[in-house]
């Protein structure tokens, strides 16, 4: 297992649809922001500056599951607590428990790739996941 890092959200009344709920989408958007909010607070170096240094770009999403529990509305503040469930040798699963103080609200799994562009090329590719960054996140 790994370290696990809450982000906290404050949920706005455009991030509802008609009937005052959370637009689902919304919910991913929150969990992708916990993402690099997990690794940061973790201390691993922001992606603009590991580029520079390992050529690392970041953590592409690769695949996505979520399951929803209950609603949010807007005014609410919900807390996004973000962990890595699963450590492979190219990409990494992290768990999203979106919460409002006791109840979850909703679980999501994303798996995610540690990418470098590929020289002279348009494209990019999971590397092996870097000891260094797998240390600051366990």
């Amino acid at each position: 297992m790994s370290k696990t890092v809450i982000y906290e959200v404050e949920v706005m009344f455009g991030d509802c649809d008609p009937a005052g709920i959370v637009f689902f989408p919304n919910f991913s958007k929150w969990m992708d922001a916990s993402s690099l909010n997990f690794f940061v607070k973790c201390g691993v170096p922001p992606w603009r500056e590991l580029v520079k240094t390992t050529g690392i770009i970041g953590t592409p999403l690769v695949e996505i599951h979520t399951k929803f529990f209950k609603p949010a509305t807007y005014g609410e503040r919900l807390q996004v607590h973000t962990s890595v469930e699963e450590w492979r040798a190219k990409v990494l699963i992290q768990k999203h428990v979106v919460m409002r103080g006791e109840d979850i609200l909703c679980e999501g799994r994303e798996t995610r790739a540690i990418c470098v562009r590929v020289p002279g090329e348009d494209r990019i590719k999971a590397i092996p996941i870097p000891e260094d960054i797998k240390a600051k996140c366990l």
